[in-house]
C-alpha cells in the first residue's frame, strides 16, 4: 500500500523524500505538532502486512487493519496469524484486487459458470472478469479464516470468521489490470462474494488518481465507503475527512505515514 502513498503525495513532500537533509532541517517541529495532534485524538489506527513480518508492529493501536494477501490476489500474508493477534477482536482486513487476464493468469476461471458463465469461447469478457473478482476475494476469505482456525479463534472446518469483519478492497496501479469495463466487473464480483459471506462492510482503498487510472472514474461503488491515502501527516490526514470520496460514496479512513508504518484516521 506504499505505492498509493507515494502516487499521491504532492511535489513538495516528494522532493522531502529525495533529500532527507532538508527534512531533518525542517521536520522536528513538525513531526513535535503532528504527535500532539495524534496524543489528542483517540482515532488513529494502524495497517499492517506482508512488509511487517520481519518487523515491529506499531504498539497501543486504536484500532488495527490487517492485509491478508502477500501483494497480489491469490497470495497469503505469512505472518497474517500474529498480525490477527495484533490486531485484535475488531480487526479489519484488506486484500489485494488486480485483473491481469487470461494470457497472464493461472487462476483464469475459464469455463466457470457460476457465479456467472465464463465462456472457453471468450475468455476474456465482462462475465470471465466477475469470476476472477469474485474467486480472489473468495481466496482471500478462506485465507483469514485459514488463520482464524489455526489461533484457535474459530472451530475447525469453518467457513466464516469469527465475527462479522469489515473488509477493504486494495485498488492500486502496481497490480495487474486491463481496461476500464472489465476492471470494473473485476471489483463488482469481489464485492458480491463479499457480501454473500455476510462482511461488516465492504470499501475501497486508493488514491483519486488511480481509481481514475484503473476505473475510469466509476461511480458504479457510490454506496461503498472510501479509504484514501496520499496523506503527509495526521494533519493532512484529518483534511482528508468530510466530502466524497473517490468512489462516490463517504470517506471512512484516511492513511498517512507516523515513525515507519501506515497510520489511518477514521473520520
Amino acid at each position: 500500500m506504499l505505492l498509493a502513498r507515494l502516487l499521491a503525495l504532492p511535489a513538495l513532500a516528494l522532493a522531502v523524500l529525495a533529500f532527507p537533509a532538508m527534512a531533518a532541517a525542517a521536520g522536528p517541529i513538525s513531526v513535535q505538532n503532528d504527535r500532539v495532534a495524534q496524543a489528542r485524538d483517540s482515532g488513529t489506527g494502524y495497517d499492517i502486512s506482508y512488509p511487517q513480518c520481519d518487523r515491529r508492529y506499531p504498539r497501543d493501536p486504536a484500532f488495527g487493519i490487517v492485509g491478508v494477501n502477500g501483494g497480489i490476489v491469490f497470495s497469503p500474508n505469512r505472518c497474517l496469524g500474529s498480525q490477527l493477534v495484533w490486531a485484535g477482536v475488531g480487526a479489519q482486513l484488506y486484500a489485494n484486487t488486480g485483473n491481469p487476464g487470461p494470457e497472464l493468469s493461472t487462476h483464469w476461471p475459464t469455463g466457470q459458470t457460476t457465479p456467472r458463465v465464463c465462456s472457453a469461447g471468450s475468455p476474456d469478457s465482462l462475465e470471465c472478469a466477475y469470476d476472477y473478482g469474485w474467486n480472489a476475494a473468495a481466496d482471500s476469505y478462506r485465507t483469514a479464516v485459514d488463520a482464524y482456525v489455526a489461533l484457535g479463534q474459530a472451530p475447525k472446518g469453518a467457513t466464516r470468521t469469527p465475527t462479522a469483519k469489515t473488509w477493504w478492497l486494495d485498488v492500486e496501479t502496481g497490480n495487474s489490470w486491463r481496461d476500464d469495463a472489465r476492471n470494473v466487473a473485476v471489483l463488482q464480483g469481489a464485492v458480491a462474494y463479499l457480501e454473500s459471506v455476510d462482511a461488516a462492510g465492504v470499501g475501497f482503498y486508493s488514491t483519486g488518481y488511480q481509481w481514475g487510472q484503473i476505473t475510469g472514474g466509476s461511480q458504479a461503488f457510490a454506496s461503498y465507503a472510501s479509504w484514501v491515502a496520499g496523506a503527509e501527516t495526521f494533519r493532512t490526514a484529518k483534511r482528508f475527512c468530510g466530502g466524497t470520496g473517490f468512489t462516490g460514496g463517504p470517506i471512512v479512513l484516511t492513511q498517512y505515514i507516523a515513525s515507519g508504518f501506515d497510520a489511518d484516521y477514521r473520520c
